[in-house]
């Protein structure tokens, strides 16, 4: 999906949300190719207070997206 579409899936994902879910999982925007999301999930689990939705675009090659979530470093989870 185009990133305008990934912003808006992402949204309506965090609003749909249980809090559990909030609080143990990051929920972002990545490439749709393997490769790139990869790159792109490596760096962004080694910081990601220095990361925002359009983060994600220079890891993109093709303008397509797709919302993901996965579980945060037990030291993230509060």
């Amino acid at each position: 999906m185009k990133y305008s579409e990934a912003l808006k899936h992402k949204k309506e994902s965090l609003e749909k949300a249980d809090e559990s879910v909030l609080k143990d999982y990051h929920i972002i925007i990545t490439p749709s190719n393997t490769d790139e999301s990869q790159k792109h999930i490596e760096a962004f689990t080694e910081n990601p207070e220095s990361f925002n939705d359009e983060s994600c675009k220079k890891f993109c090659s093709n303008d397509d997206y797709e919302v993901v979530s996965f579980r945060k470093d037990e030291n993230e989870i509060n």
